[in-house]
């Protein structure tokens, strides 16, 4: 595998590489520069078909009957196949996202954590008996769908394939993924080491394409499941894209999490858990906690720490050692240093950052400054409006009662992290905080593999990531027996 420029990075169907798509080809670019990095097919509705033909044909044929251990056998040899590629696959990450290094050897290393936790429950996913007396025999089987579709954001792109196509192989379902066409390149060289390791061919395929590609995916007769990561609106359009044929959806869609510092936080245990996930990946991150909800009595310090931290970021080229990178694309850009105006508009107070040009950021690329907004109000768009983008927002409360008001008062429910010494008040805010993570006195521990990962109201359906997932790739089936003598 090489990352040379200009290489064309193929897609995978039935085992075989692909250089040629039928709807053309893609121009990778590097954000941090604007320059091509090279090409890569851009998939069709025929090659939709194609890979999900071979998805069924390679489920039909073997890997539904296949032997829990020997999936896990072939997992594990996934894992330790991307650890021995890590380097060039992390290399990939920072050129065509603008992602940082330490996030992007993360992105790496997570994958393959991906597969090997997943290969260890390959052989552990059963059913249940269920007591009915002595005249029946009754138990249930988890069943996998069969074809499932997976769709891919370009953030994270190495773990997003992991997190949802490992527990799907796993549990004996075949996966196509479609790969997000703004920066599939690891993606599909990623898709190339997981066939080298010797998995059968069918069994994992993976496009890049766009809004047609996708939509056939989502309502092709014999994909039996459907996951998608990406915005509220998308996820939205494939639930009804989906609904003809009744197919079954995981959506893990957006987020606008809280982050709530009581009077007793550690601030600067918390500071350095907001900067590090919402600002090192400049706020490309659903679960990022860029709603800074801070007791009115710590503001100040609150301020002057997030100000201290951002002031050592080095933004620039990820390829350089840059802490934090560019944004995705110039649109992405536009949309961010909107944003910032409406901000400065509504009366919210700039503390540092601002939408004028990064000094020092090579030329061409998606910069933006880490921004910090005080005086938020509640409803304000900064507030309200998944930014993705390197923007905190710090809202001020008096009461328990308002801090969770505040929290949970928005249409998302993806994360939430809580500070305080006070464990009374952290199970309080546990119990009664709309969302599906809460993380008290840490935010994110340990990468979040074995943490059960979805979200409340419009944050999504269903959960990703621990065992909770099984639920998700497989489908319960009773069988009652007559045991009684005759």
């Amino acid at each position: 595998m090489s990352t040379t420029a200009l290489q064309t990075y193929p897609m995978l169907i039935d085992g075989e590489a692909v250089s040629a798509g039928q709807d053309g080809q893609i121009t990778l670019v590097d954000p941090s520069t604007g320059a091509e990095l090279g090409t890569a097919p851009l998939a069709g509705v025929g090659d939709v078909d194609r890979a999900v033909a071979a998805a069924r044909r390679a489920y039909v044929e073997h890997w539904r009957d296949s032997m829990p251990a020997e999936r896990a056998r072939i997992l594990f040899a996934v894992a330790a196949a991307i650890r021995e590629h890590a380097e060039e696959l992390a290399h990939l990450v920072m050129q065509n996202t603008g992602h940082p290094p330490a996030f992007a050897h993360g992105d790496a290393a997570n994958a393959a954590r991906y597969f090997e936790y997943y290969g260890g429950l390959a052989d552990k996913i059963h059913g249940e008996s269920i007591p009915l007396g002595p005249d029946f025999i009754d138990f249930t089987l988890r069943e996998p769908y069969g074809v499932c579709a997976i769709i891919t954001p370009f953030n994270g792109p190495l773990q997003m394939l992991g997190r949802s196509t490992a527990p799907a192989l796993a549990a004996a379902n075949t996966v196509v993924l479609k790969a997000n066409e703004q920066a599939p390149a690891a993606v599909l060289a990623l898709a190339q080491v997981i066939n080298d390791a010797g998995l059968p061919a069918g069994v994992l395929n993976v496009v890049p394409g766009a809004i047609e590609a996708g939509n056939r995916l989502v309502t092709h007769p014999d994909v039996a499941h459907v996951t998608f990561t990406g915005s509220i609106q998308t996820g939205a359009a494939i639930m009804q894209a989906a609904a003809p044929q009744i197919t079954p959806v995981t959506l893990e869609l957006g987020g606008k999490s809280p982050q709530i510092l009581f009077d007793d936080a550690d601030i600067e245990a918390a500071t350095k858990a907001i900067v590090g996930s919402a600002l090192v990946t400049a706020g490309q991150v659903c679960s990022a906690g860029t709603r800074i909800l801070t007791h009115h009595s710590i503001r100040d310090d609150v301020l002057d720490a997030l100000n201290d931290a951002i002031s050592a970021i080095n933004v620039g080229a990820p390829v350089d050692g840059a802490d934090m990178g560019p944004v995705i694309s110039e649109r992405q850009l536009d949309r961010i240093r909107g944003a910032i105006r409406a901000g400065r508009d509504s009366g919210a107070k700039l503390v540092t950052g601002g939408e004028e040009p990064v000094g020092g950021a090579p030329s061409g690329g998606y910069f933006v400054k880490p921004t910090v907004f005080d005086e938020v109000g509640p409803k304000d768009r900064l507030a309200c409006e998944e930014i993705f983008g390197p923007v905190l927002s710090v809202i001020p409360f008096g009461s328990w009662e308002e801090a969770l008001h505040i929290a949970n008062d928005t249409e998302f429910g993806l994360a939430s992290g809580v500070w305080t010494k006070d464990v009374s008040r952290a199970m309080f805010f546990a119990r009664k905080i709309e969302a599906g993570q809460v993380f008290i006195n840490n935010y994110g521990a340990g990468g979040g593999i074995e943490l059960p990962f979805g979200g409340y109201k419009k944050s999504g359906i269903g959960r990703e990531k621990g065992l909770e997932v099984v639920h998700e790739y497989t489908q319960v089936k009773n069988v009652c027996i007559t045991a009684a003598a005759r």
